[in-house]
């Protein structure tokens, strides 16, 4: 059984920025590839970002391109978004997820493509 724990959400003004973690658990984590989404009240649930699970394949929404980064350090089980030039728009929970099929370099951006999630964390940007 995998655990994904994302933590680093919280309150941030416009313009700022947040570094988010996402811990998982078990010894195959730098064999899968991971990717953040984001659901704001009353919306869908949308793809923000992926990484290959050599970290070398990124893929980001078109929304957080030039502004976020997404990032893996398989040593400590760990997947990064930092998260720049915040805008009221980005404010929503966050959850970090672990792509279905191993060895993916070219992580997928559909949510059925993911089959491990984490319970989420908040992130809230004021105008």
């Amino acid at each position: 059984q995998v655990q994904l724990v994302e933590s680093g959400g919280g309150l941030v003004q416009a313009g700022g920025s947040l570094r988010l973690s996402c811990a998982a658990s078990g010894r195959t984590f730098s064999s899968y590839a991971m990717g953040w989404f984001r659901q704001a009240p009353g919306k869908e649930r949308e793809f923000v970002a992926a990484v290959g699970w050599s970290g070398r394949g990124t893929q980001y929404a078109d929304a957080v391109v030039g502004r976020f980064t997404i990032s893996r350090d398989n040593a400590k089980n760990t997947v990064y978004l930092q998260m720049n030039s915040l805008k009221p728009e980005d404010t929503g929970v966050y959850y970090c997820a672990r792509v279905r099929r191993i060895w993916t370099t070219a992580p997928p951006r559909l949510g059925v493509e993911y089959d491990y999630w984490g319970q989420g964390t908040q992130v809230t940007v004021s105008s």
